[in-house]
């Protein structure tokens, strides 16, 4: 996968980022990684359906949509918020999803917290039929397998290996395949320390930490000044990242590289899991708050 070197900083400090956006158009980044297996899995056992759950502006939703279309599943999203349904065509990513195939079922935000209840998915079985579970963002053991192979003999070199996390899948993988050498900081884009004990469920080394002051404010959550950085981050290299993720990610590794987080001579790996998709959304958000809005272009 194409990796760039994003610049030299003091204290020979070099930072590269690797493009697992470019990976595929529609089923970028990490989404591309955790539905590899589980698509396989899901022709080998027969599988018709493809059953997932998310919000308003998930990369999973799309990405599901859109993989399900290209290997001939049918596809169901359960999502977040049953005000969403009348405003598909306001929203990028669901009206995405929609032209995809994908059947849109929306809950209230009290009933999808009860997604993970075997009672739960055993009243959707009784209302779609059979279909293959995937979980919100992806994350499942075949999800891990698929995220231990971003890391790969061209990265043997790095000191430290940086991604965003969500769920917790991407960061696990990683910890799996990096090197005794190596360190893996994970950036989480949402508050709480729980995601801890979820990664040990994945993942038994201890090569890893969590970074978590560069969540803006909690999931989804974004300012003007995160904006105006992932502007410029685009103009000087060309390469667009998404505000809920990879962008919070940078910026964090940039402030701690100039903060002397890293020893002198660090060589410094940053994983672009993907997500632009979501930046039409956030603008839509962005535009309402007044607030600068994100470019999009290479």
């Amino acid at each position: 996968m194409n990796q760039k070197l994003i610049t030299s900083f003091s204290n020979s400090i070099s930072v590269q980022i690797k493009r697992e956006d470019l990976i595929h158009p529609f089923v970028s980044g990490n989404k591309f990684r955790k539905l590899k297996y589980n698509l396989l899995q899901a022709k080998a056992e027969n599988q018709q359906t493809l059953l997932t759950f998310g919000g308003a502006f998930s990369n999973h939703i799309a990405a599901v949509a859109f993989a399900g279309k290209e290997r001939g599943f049918k596809t169901i999203g359960i999502i977040r918020g049953d005000e969403l349904a009348q405003k598909v065509n306001e929203n990028p990513t669901l009206l995405f999803a929609q032209n995809c195939g994908m059947q849109l079922e929306f809950i209230s935000r009290e009933e999808y917290r009860l997604k993970s209840e075997v009672s739960f998915i055993e009243n959707l079985k009784q209302k779609f039929g059979n279909f293959y579970l995937i979980p919100e963002g992806g994350t499942n053991a075949l999800a891990i397998k698929g995220c231990e192979e971003i890391i790969t003999h061209e990265d043997t070199d790095f000191d430290y290996i940086c991604c965003s996390i969500g769920t917790g899948g991407t960061i696990s993988g990683l910890i799996n395949s990096a090197l005794p050498h190596q360190k893996v900081l994970g950036f989480p884009a949402l508050k709480g320390d729980f995601l801890k004990e979820e990664i040990r469920n994945f993942a038994q080394n201890e090569n890893w930490e969590l970074i978590s002051d560069y969540h803006f404010g909690g999931y989804g959550k974004i300012n003007a000044e995160l904006v105006l950085f992932i502007n410029h981050f685009n103009a000087e290299n060309h390469i667009p990242l998404d505000p809920i993720y990879t962008g919070k990610m940078v910026f964090g590794v940039i402030d701690l590289i100039q903060k002397n987080y890293f020893p002198a001579e660090s060589k410094i790996l940053m994983i672009h899991t993907g997500g632009i998709q979501g930046i039409q959304g956030m603008n839509i958000k962005l535009k309402n708050k007044q607030l600068p809005t994100i470019d999009t272009y290479v």
